[in-house]
């Protein structure tokens, strides 16, 4: 979960892509960078930390032109380093920088492709430079001097051949012009859109729609899977279906979590399909549970708001705000290290004991992943006085890892994984636990677009839809992800940066 972002202006850009990407800062706080050209150059500024952090005045006044892509990093593969920060840049052909949301699941077998057959170097880990590197590779087989479009979707359409996975990118061309393009299934969102000027239109590519409201774009539609956009820097606009066998399966985490709920994706409302999230979990309680105690119904903010509201409307139940939420403290999904996800809970969320005291309280969030914020949350309702805690999730267990571009932990570490219901109860210390119906979360998605027949939910039913992931593929995931592994890389990682400046 990456946020991209790319815009053909009339007027110098760089503003503009600091301020989308702030707007989509929630898809990633590990690193920022924006790429702007002008007059044949390339002008590149990125690093580590939050969007804020990584621009000063001093880098925003370098970054010329009228032309330019942005990107938010949340690590998924490789290691935690500001090389690995985003955009990445080629110089052949053409001087290429490309931002990328999602992840490559035949990486290993590309990076051999590249080094063996296409000559190419890769100077990372990351799986966004191989996706770079093929498009590139694509690209020179044109050997025009000056591009046309159709060399652009000739590129993209062997790229579609070569590349397994989720991926949505922007790319910009030195001299030529803007490329945002999005793999066959569909899996990672990326939308379009334009602004008219008394001088010409705009064009912004973006992984949100939120980002094209903010900065008052409007939304032409979403690119759709396999689908290829090209935008030249005077203003034209094409697009072409560039894959063989398209078909919509978008990942449904997104309308579960990682989208802003203000965003429109595929047609979908996110914040309607949290609405229908809380109305079918509502009606399983009423089902399955008519004689509940429930007292209070409170949110775990901020995602799991919108489902809260519903589900307690429905109940007939009072909806309190029982948990104040430090916003200056990053999400906790996405941050590294189990210690550090561990500590920011209790720094993040701070409970209001009056909603609490002598309550059977029931807990909502958007989704349980661990279990380990879970737990910690129950204890905290429990400290600050509850009779009873229930939780429910939005979403049915997540019992498998993410391949396509969510650090999902390594399957051990879900606390879903090999357990019942009854027994992630009492891990996590939840008097009772109420979990999503996958045909309930379904339809609280495709109810607003008809031709969303098949997801990405693999997380949910083990079911891959790129049909390629093996047992083994699984088990390589496992030692990568695990937690331990992720810090012998960062101690290894920081031994190499010490030794470097102490040289």
């Amino acid at each position: 979960m990456c946020g991209i972002v790319g815009i053909v202006s009339h007027t110098p850009v760089n503003q503009e892509l600091y301020d989308a990407l702030t707007v989509l800062q929630h898809r990633g706080q590990d690193a920022a960078g924006i790429v702007t050209t002008s007059g044949g150059r390339l002008f590149l500024r990125k690093d580590n930390g939050l969007v804020r952090d990584v621009f000063r005045t001093d880098h925003m006044l370098r970054l010329q032109g009228n032309a330019g892509v942005g990107h938010v990093r949340y690590p998924t593969a490789g290691v935690d380093t500001s090389a690995e920060a985003q955009p990445f840049y080629v110089n052949t052909p053409y001087g290429i920088c490309l931002s990328h949301n999602g992840n490559l699941t035949n990486a290993d077998q590309l990076k051999e492709e590249l080094y063996r057959s296409d000559r190419r170097h890769l100077n990372t880990d990351s799986d966004s430079e191989i996706l770079l590197n093929v498009f590139a590779h694509e690209l020179m087989r044109s050997e025009r001097l000056q591009l046309a479009p159709s060399d652009i979707f000739e590129a993209v359409t062997a790229l579609h051949r070569r590349c397994s996975g989720g991926y949505a990118a922007t790319a910009l061309i030195t001299g030529y012009g803007l490329i945002g393009f999005r793999d066959p299934h569909g899996i990672r969102p990326v939308v379009y859109g334009k602004r008219e000027t008394e001088v010409g239109t705009d064009y912004m590519i973006a992984s949100e729609s939120v980002a094209l409201d903010a900065l008052g774009y409007e939304l032409i539609d979403d690119i759709n899977p396999g689908e290829c956009v090209v935008i030249t820097l005077d203003g034209q606009i094409h697009v072409q279906q560039c894959a063989d066998n398209p078909s919509y399966a978008p990942c449904i985490f997104e309308y579960v979590y990682l989208s802003r709920p203000d965003s429109v994706i595929d047609d979908v409302y996110v914040y309607k399909a949290r609405l229908r999230m809380g109305t079918y979990l509502a009606e399983k309680i009423q089902r399955e549970w008519p004689d509940h105690d429930i007292d209070v119904v409170i949110p775990i903010p901020s995602t799991s708001r919108t489902a809260a509201v519903e589900l307690a409307s429905q109940l007939d139940v009072k909806y309190r705000e029982g948990f104040i939420k430090n916003r200056y403290i990053g999400r906790t999904f996405i941050m590294p290290g189990q210690q550090q996800r561990a500590k920011s809970v209790r720094q993040k969320l701070n409970p209001i004991d009056l909603e609490f005291a002598d309550k059977n309280v029931l807990l909502v969030d958007d989704s349980i992943v661990r279990g380990t914020t879970s737990r910690q949350i129950i204890e905290m309702a429990r400290e600050a006085g509850a009779a009873k805690v229930y939780f429910a999730s939005a979403a049915p267990p997540v019992r498998y890892p993410n391949v396509y571009g969510i650090d999902m932990p390594s399957a051990t570490e879900l606390v879903a994984h090999g357990h019942s219901e009854e027994e992630i109860a009492e891990i996590i210390g939840a008097d009772k636990l109420i979990y999503q119906d996958m045909d309930d979360l379904v339809r609280s998605v495709n109810v607003g677009n008809a031709d969303l027949e098949r997801f990405d939910d693999s997380v949910f039913t083990g079911e891959y839809v790129t049909a390629d992931i093996s047992a083994s593929y699984l088990e390589q995931l496992e030692l990568f992800r695990a937690d331990a592994a992720r810090e012998d890389r960062r101690t290894k990682d920081n031994a190499v940066l010490e030794l470097h400046n102490d040289g």
